[in-house]
């Protein structure tokens, strides 16, 4: 059986001038054809994950590459028989990926872009040190075969990480990914500033490479974590072993379910120690109401689907 519920994830580094008067025309467009998710416009660029029907996203794809600067706007598709988000969300931002470095500027200069049938030559050469731009907790459920990860818990770390561990003078090859390659893009950009000569990026990232690349050939090692409700995907894209902790939003097992320090919806044992008394209150309060509108079958906005 088909699955209904189309998953569109995509961004483009481009000058968007425009981008606050882009806001209210492209909720308005999602919210008339129930298209959900978020969409975030700065001046460099776009990046969203939406969902629904297949006519509805078709609609939304014609209509942004109706722009010039969007008319070779890359996207991946994924497919749910429910839609995995509640809203609709059109955010104007200084970056579409947080790095804290307004200077950088990927549409002028990024790395040079591998697709996944070449990756594997590429990250098999030994002077290449591959690195996964992803935060730690992504890292350490899958990743490829003896990638280093710079231990960040988001990726403004990533700079710091780069300044203290990398020197460009001892390091001549570099590789990097991330999920859909928007990270990886932003940080190929950051290193060659930083002067590093020879930097690759994979192209369309993880879950491109997933698609593309036969598992008995695969260099990926585990899942991958994806930011909507499967959490998780496998080299199959099938949704994947992990729950999520709602308080951190981090990847959980089942093991991590029978600790002590798991209470569903407010603590798990990677943040018990990270929340402040207040924070945990207002977690149980979530958690009180996602319980009460289960059982009047109801949907609450704090739930998983």
């Amino acid at each position: 059986m088909t699955k209904s519920i189309v998953i569109v994830a995509m961004y483009k580094f481009v000058r968007l001038d425009n981008h606050e008067a882009m806001q209210p025309i492209v909720l308005s467009f999602c919210q008339q054809r129930e298209i959900y998710g978020t969409l975030l416009l700065a001046e460099e660029g776009l990046n969203g994950t939406l969902a629904g029907t297949r006519s509805a996203i078709d609609a939304l794809l014609v209509f942004l590459k109706s722009d010039r600067r969007l008319a070779d706007l890359e996207y991946k598709e994924s497919y749910s028989d429910e839609v995995p988000f509640h809203r609709t969300k059109v955010k104007i931002k200084k970056e579409i990926v947080t790095m804290g470095q307004p200077n950088i500027k990927p549409s002028d200069r990024s790395g040079i872009r591998v697709e996944p049938e070449q990756w594997n030559e590429i990250i098999s050469d030994p002077e290449v040190l591959l690195i996964d731009t992803r935060n730690e907790y992504e890292y350490q459920i899958g990743t490829f075969k003896d990638a280093v990860s710079p231990e960040t818990t988001n990726f403004r770390e990533f700079p710091e990480y780069v300044t203290k561990e990398l020197n460009p003078a001892t390091t001549k090859k570099v590789a990097m990914f991330c999920t859909g390659g928007i990270r990886c893009e932003k940080a190929s950009a950051y290193m060659l500033e930083q002067g590093f000569e020879e930097v690759y990026q994979l192209n369309g990232g993880i879950i491109k490479y997933l698609e593309e690349i036969d598992q008995a050939e695969s260099l990926w090692e585990g899942e991958c974590f994806v930011f909507d409700s499967r959490v998780s995907v496998d080299h199959q894209l099938a949704e994947g072993n992990y729950e999520q902790c709602f308080a951190c939003r981090r990847p959980i097992t089942d093991e991590d379910i029978k600790s002590k320090d798991y209470e569903e919806g407010v603590s798990c044992p990677r943040c018990i120690n990270e929340t402040t008394e207040e924070q945990r209150t207002g977690f149980n309060e979530r958690q009180r109401q996602v319980t009460l509108a289960k059982q009047r079958n109801q949907k609450h906005i704090g739930a998983k689907m």
